[in-house]
This record gives structure tokens, C-alpha cells and sequence, in this order.
């Protein structure tokens, strides 16, 4: 049987009732596989995260099946929605802006209710940024963590990474392209300057990026840039053992947030002594008193 034949006779085949964890592209469209086309074509309905971003992919393969949207504000109630249909004998198909649903993105609440409700759920694997990015960072794929996003706050952000375990394992974050340089940051004051790091940029799209080596060099690297954009990936290994966290002093604090901001040195002096719990007098006069013994 010639390929087109078998492809044709794959394409006829009825699908089955049941929930599909649809994986999409993350960039580059020629990233699905033949499965995920043919479940998205032959699904009752889509589950979007964004209507509108799934309808390029749609129309890109000239797929006409309808779509309902599925986003982190209305997962509760359209989830038990979706699993009503799906105990009636739907085929309902679940898909993320891209990447694969579940992973920091929609999909595990309809999930959780379709097992629930004693319908089958089938995964579609696929594209995913994280796993991308891990298997050409150059670091250990033996072991990794994915923590998905790092807080948005300082202070939370640093108590995330001191309680990261070392060892031969690559811990995995996504990270907004506005909060790239405070994370830079943050990982130098807590690891050091020549802790090693990988950050992966758009990934299997045009502008795909890799940047590799001391966080205080790449994170110069992109502070250096008009703008930073685009998915990005932030990865890295510690080192084996256990290492002592030095207190870094408010000084190197409010240096390094002037730098990574552009912020004012009053204005980080503030952020500082608000994440620190004292009050602006008492982080000032600490202040005074580093730059004096620098002198």
C-alpha cells in the first residue's frame, strides 16, 4: 500500500468518544503531528485558551471544526460544562495557545473531571518549550524540575531559589521577557556570579536564540539590549553539595536593581526595605554605613 493510501485509510478512521490533550506549536506551524490533525479535525469541538490563536492554526490547515474558548478565568465552569458533554459521548479536543495543555497553561481541571466522570482522556503529545529548550541547553536531561513560572516579587523569587535542590538536576522556568533582567539578577545575588545559565529565547521560531554561560555575562548581554522579547525559557544546574547562602548586602541590592531597572537608587533603596520587612530610615542608614566602609 503506497503512503497516501495508508494516510488516506488513518484520516477515515472513526474517533473514538473521550477527552484529547491536544499538543500544538509553540512557533513554527510544521510542528504537529498527523495525530493532532486528524483529532482536531474529527473533534465535536475545540477547547481554545484564545479563540482567535487557535483559528490561525486552523485555517492554516484548513480545519473548519468548531471552537469554544477554555482560559484560566472561565477553566471552573466551562470545565464542568465540557465533562457534561463528554459523559454524553463527546469528543472534545483541548489545545493551549501552544505547547502542550496542563503545563502552565489550561487543561488539567477538564482533565481531573473527565477521569472523574469515567471518560477516557488521550494524550497528544507534541511541542512543548520547556523540554525544547532542556534538550539543547547543554545541561543534565538525566533529572530535571519544572517549576513553570518564577514569582513576580522579589522577595518570593529569592526564597524560590534558595530552596532549589542541587545536585545533577536542571531546574526549568518560564519567564516573562519584562521580568528576565530582575530574575538575572536575583539568580547572581543568590548563586553568584559565575553560576552557570541557559536561557532560550522563541524558540523554533524565526529569531530562536540560545544564550549560554555566567549569569552576570548574560545577564550583561541582554541589559545591554534595547528590549528583550519574545517565550523564554531560563534554565540552569546547581552544584552538588550544600552551599551557603551568603546575605547579601543592601548595597549590592539596590546596585543591582538600578542597573537590571533603571530604576532610581531612592526607588530601589524602597523596594528593598519593603521585601526586607524595615523601614526606609533603617535601610538607609545601612546604606550609608556599606558605602562608607567601600570608601
Amino acid at each position: 500500500m503506497s503512503l497516501s493510501a495508508t494516510l488516506l485509510e488513518y484520516e477515515s478512521r472513526p474517533l473514538a468518544p473521550g477527552l484529547y490533550l491536544v499538543a500544538t506549536p509553540i512557533g513554527n506551524l510544521e510542528d504537529i503531528t498527523l495525530r493532532a490533525l486528524r483529532v482536531l479535525r474529527l473533534a465535536d469541538r475545540i477547547a481554545c485558551e484564545d479563540t482567535r490563536q487557535t483559528q490561525k492554526l486552523l485555517n492554516h490547515y484548513g480545519l473548519k471544526t468548531p471552537t469554544v474558548s477554555y482560559h484560566m478565568f472561565n477553566e471552573a465552569g466551562r470545565a464542568e460544562e465540557l465533562a457534561s458533554e463528554l459523559k454524553q459521548g463527546a469528543r472534545i479536543a483541548v489545545v493551549s495557545d501552544a505547547g502542550t495543555p496542563g503545563i502552565a497553561d489550561p487543561g488539567s481541571q477538564i482533565a481531573a473531571a473527565a477521569i472523574a466522570a469515567g471518560v477516557p482522556v488521550f494524550p497528544i503529545p507534541g511541542a512543548n518549550a520547556a523540554i525544547s529548550g532542556l534538550i539543547a541547553s547543554g545541561l543534565p536531561t538525566e533529572g530535571f524540575q519544572f517549576h513553570g513560572f518564577l514569582p513576580s516579587k522579589a522577595g518570593a523569587r529569592k526564597s524560590a531559589l534558595e530552596k532549589l535542590p542541587r545536585g545533577p538536576v536542571s531546574h526549568l522556568f518560564y519567564e516573562a521577557p519584562h521580568r528576565l533582567l530582575e530574575s538575572l539578577a536575583d539568580l547572581q545575588t543568590v548563586f553568584g556570579p559565575d553560576q552557570h545559565v541557559v536561557v532560550a529565547r522563541e524558540l523554533t521560531k524565526l529569531h530562536e536564540e540560545f544564550l549560554r554561560g555566567p549569569v552576570s555575562v548574560i545577564h550583561a548581554t541582554l541589559a545591554a539590549r534595547d528590549l528583550v522579547r519574545g517565550e523564554i525559557v531560563l534554565m540552569f544546574a546547581l552544584p552538588e553539595g550544600v552551599v551557603e547562602v551568603k546575605q547579601v548586602g543592601i548595597l549590592a541590592e539596590v546596585t543591582a536593581l538600578v542597573k537590571a531597572e533603571g530604576i532610581s537608587e531612592m526607588d530601589a533603596l524602597k523596594r528593598v526595605a519593603r521585601e526586607r520587612g524595615i523601614g526606609k530610615s533603617d535601610a538607609y542608614r545601612e546604606l550609608q554605613r556599606e558605602q562608607s566602609r567601600k570608601r
